[in-house]
């Protein structure tokens, strides 16, 4: 694909970081102009309309020739060419902004700092509307951080009060000015900006903080999650500090893995023995036929550096055992059980409960599978365990692996991504876990059946007042020794 040179006028480039010219690629003009929107929501917000047509107080230039010379946006572009974007400039003095801003101040109303710190201690909401660049600088303590170009989107589901104060900061006052004013005309009745700005902020001597911030490549690879409010730069800087155990590079870790580490979880564990064998590229999507052969644990490395290579890989190529279980799961949040054998399930079950970490559970049999979460630790709201569902395991003649039954191969992705879901829901807090609740899924009737889980006040690893009985022969247990 073409890279091309956007070179920026000096009103635009505060928009873009500072810089003088930005290095993209895009086939077309109306590509480009995507790609600018997508990384550079305050730009794009100033050179097309909410269509997705340029302005028409910008000129776009490929090369010599305008844009409307050529072929508009469907302009074709070559490697190297550069595009120069001219916005309309009045010079002088600004007299119609300055008009504007003296009228949204008796609209909005300024505060001097002292005044809004007051205000926000007391309970009103102090809003940052500063791009992410700025904000790295510092922020005020306490302050939502909510960028111009996207903050009426936001604002209702930080703030559903529109009575509540809300007071807006930006670096010198203006900006916070004329997002006040659209605060206003979204309903909000106490609506203030911050006279001076940021930068009076800090002169006056008021503490702020110098925020952590994501970077420009985690925002453009998260752009998704940071317009979701249920995720956000806070919540996805969560999820990259986030440690998730995979145990199984199988059918159902396989799509897990490749989700996890797409959606940024920091740091995942595989643990997982066995190598890739051609049988198991039917439904295990994370490995491929080049790598048959390979340890899955090299293998899921290797595919999860080629899709994101911010993501750090734990490898464990052993057997989970009693010996070696606590000393692997003890450094991670959550464990997604994508084992296909009982004496692996009941061992993590058991190491979950002492552990206190949730264990997200899912099972496949041909064309059937099951999901849950079992977490007794959970606090306010202890969930059932394993066992407190399957007591016992059946004897195999009656659970036959998927090696003997067979598997429906896009079965285990269905509930591997399901797995995924609730791993992240657990990691971010939000929603509502599949705590207690067993969900069936019947593919061959496209059903799913959501089925109550009791706790077993008596379950001897979870029950009340249990002492935890100790690890067991599994295989044994299992009727496997």
């Amino acid at each position: 694909m073409p890279v091309v040179t956007v070179r920026l006028p000096t009103p635009l480039r505060p928009h873009a970081g500072g810089a003088p010219e930005l290095s993209l690629e895009a086939s077309t003009l109306a590509e480009l102009l995507t790609r600018v929107a997508e990384d550079y929501p305050g730009l794009g917000q100033r050179l097309l309309t909410p269509e997705g047509d340029v302005r028409a107080f910008v000129n776009i230039f490929v090369g010599e020739h305008n844009m409307s010379a050529l072929d508009g946006q469907q302009t074709e572009l070559e490697d190297g060419q550069v595009i120069s974007i001219l916005p309309a400039v009045a010079g002088g003095s600004g007299k119609a902004r300055d008009r504007h801003l003296e009228r949204l101040r008796q609209e909005v109303g300024e505060l001097e700092p002292l005044q809004a710190q007051a205000m926000a201690a007391d309970g009103a909401a102090l809003i940052d509307v500063r791009e992410p660049d700025e904000i790295a600088s510092g922020s005020p303590e306490g302050a939502l951080r909510m960028g111009r170009g996207y903050l009426e989107l936001r604002i209702e589901e930080e703030i559903p009060d529109l009575d509540r104060p809300v007071i807006v900061l930006c670096a010198s006052g203006s900006r916070s000015l004329l997002a006040g004013g659209d605060l206003r005309r979204l309903g909000y009745s106490r609506v203030y900006s911050v006279a001076g700005g940021f930068n009076r902020w800090k002169d006056d001597g008021l503490p702020f903080t110098v925020p952590r911030v994501l970077d420009a490549d985690a925002r453009a690879r998260y752009a998704r999650h940071l317009l979701m409010p249920e995720v956000g730069e806070r919540g996805q800087m969560r999820l990259m500090d986030s440690k998730v155990l995979l145990v199984g590079a199988g059918g159902l870790g396989s799509p897990a893995a490749l989700y996890l580490a797409a959606a940024g979880v920091g740091r995942i564990g595989i643990v997982d023995h066995d190598v890739v064998d051609r049988s198991n590229l039917q439904r295990q999507v994370i490995h491929s036929e080049e790598r048959v052969g390979e340890s899955k644990v090299a293998s899921a490395r290797e595919a999860i550096r080629q899709l994101n290579s911010a993501v750090t890989v734990t490898g464990h190529a052993c057997y989970l055992n009693s010996e070696n279980v606590e000393d692997i799961f003890g450094d991670y949040d959550v464990i997604l059980d994508g084992a296909d054998n009982f004496p692996t399930r009941y061992l993590v079950n058991d190491a979950c409960v002492k552990l206190g970490i949730p264990n997200v559970h899912g099972a496949v049999y041909r064309f059937e599978g099951q999901l849950s979460v079992f977490w007794p630790g959970r606090a306010g709201a202890p969930g059932p365990c394993y066992r407190c569902l399957f007591p016992e395991p059946p004897p195999p003649e009656l659970a036959p692996s998927c090696a003997e039954a067979g598997v429906l191969g896009i079965l285990p992705g269905v509930i591997g991504l399901m797995q995924s879901v609730e791993t992240i829901k657990l990691l971010l807090g939000v929603g509502e876990p599949l705590v207690g609740r067993l969900l069936h899924y019947d593919a061959l009737a496209a059903r799913f059946h959501e089925l109550k889980v009791e706790r077993d006040v008596g379950c001897a690893y979870c029950g009340e007042g249990q002492v935890f009985p100790g690890y067991v022969d599994y295989q044994l247990f299992c009727g496997q020794g």
